[in-house]
């Protein structure tokens, strides 16, 4: 009989995808997976063969309603749920507060966490392994691997799956993209860090470059529409909300490009292997969170400041210099050499 293990990663999207080579390991040398997600990351778990079972904990639910005791008995019963499944091993991969509450009560005989583990998260576990995170100089893909490491399975392929996407989901993106010809470039500008958001005029510039190249389509959620107003997005197919986050799966594997910052978007798209990917870092580190393989095909870019990567959501000199990089050129020379392969493999 296989092992069991139960891996914890709650959020956010990037993240959970993030995590999804470990599980893809794990899962190849035979363990069987049940993975604890909340709504952020739910939908690229759920059929996905990275995983045998998924138990959603409705965090953002949970939030919007305060505290309540509709949700506290919610949460015993996650509780109870995961006690029946008589996990071997449990792995926190959050190593936060929220996950401790698991990873505590979860019953399993080993519990895992790194020794970088915060919130007093460390406290829920029994097998205590060296920081997984030293520097932001290797991908954290790499990183959450050595939790695989030390179980001692092999950890040389870096394996990324989503979900096959139904045929609904497929008609649905057929009708949005209907009538396009050109090579696809999706942007999609938005995150949910002001930080990140690369500057507005070098949207505008790179868009104005490309647009009788391709086809432009803009994605992101229903706040992002007046962002992608200001860059130019109501002069081309604009997805946002629209789809939700296996359509827009769905939308990125018909993509020849996607642009966008460190995101879940841009990760998203990393998981859907078919685009190119050309994520623009401002204050996060680029090695650390770089979509990960063929460097023709998965490109980063960020600009030199010495304050680069602050890894901070507000900018400590008040500044946010680093949004102005890199420059529109850049970006503008990357994509057209990639239009240029498009089209010449077509």
């Amino acid at each position: 009989m296989s092992k069991k293990v139960l891996l914890i990663r709650l959020s956010s999207l990037g993240d959970v995808i993030h995590t999804i080579p470990l599980a893809n390991s794990l899962k190849s040398a035979g363990y069987e997976i049940t993975w604890i997600v909340s709504e952020k990351g739910i939908q690229v778990l759920e059929n996905n063969p990275c995983v045998d079972k998924v138990i959603l904990a409705p965090f953002q639910l949970w939030k919007k309603r305060g505290f309540s005791l509709e949700s506290i008995k919610e949460y015993l019963n996650i509780i109870k749920q995961i006690r029946a499944e008589h996990f071997d091993i449990a792995i926190d991969v959050q190593m936060l507060l929220k996950s401790f509450y698991f990873m505590a009560f979860c019953g399993a005989k080993r519990k895992i966490i790194s020794r970088q583990a915060r919130e007093f998260s460390i406290l829920g576990a029994n097998e205590i392994i060296p920081a997984i995170t030293t520097d932001f100089e290797n991908p954290v893909i790499r990183d959450y691997m050595k939790y695989a490491d030390y179980l001692g399975v092999d950890t040389k392929n870096i394996k990324v799956t989503l979900p096959e996407r139904s045929l609904e989901i497929k008609s649905k993106v057929d009708e949005l993209l209907k009538g396009i010809q050109k090579p696809i470039v999706a942007i999609a500008p938005a995150t949910t860090w002001s930080p990140k958001h690369w500057n507005e005029d070098n949207w505008q510039k790179v868009i104005d470059d490309i647009k009788d190249k391709c086809s432009i389509v803009f994605t992101g959620g229903p706040n992002d529409n007046e962002l992608i107003k200001r860059i130019g997005g109501e002069n081309f197919i604009n997805l946002a909300g629209k789809t939700d986050v296996l359509e827009l799966a769905e939308v990125f594997s018909r993509a020849d490009i996607v642009l966008a910052p460190d995101s879940g978007s841009a990760h998203l798209a990393w998981a859907a292997q078919k685009p190119a990917v050309v994520t623009i870092f401002t204050c996060t580190p680029l090695k650390y969170l770089a979509p990960i393989g063929d460097e023709n095909k998965y490109i980063a870019v960020s600009g030199n400041l010495p304050c680069q990567p602050c890894f901070k959501r507000n900018c400590k000199l008040k500044t946010e210099a680093c949004r102005n990089l890199p420059t529109p050129d850049k970006i503008i020379n990357i994509v057209n050499k990639l239009l240029s392969n498009s089209i010449n493999v077509v």
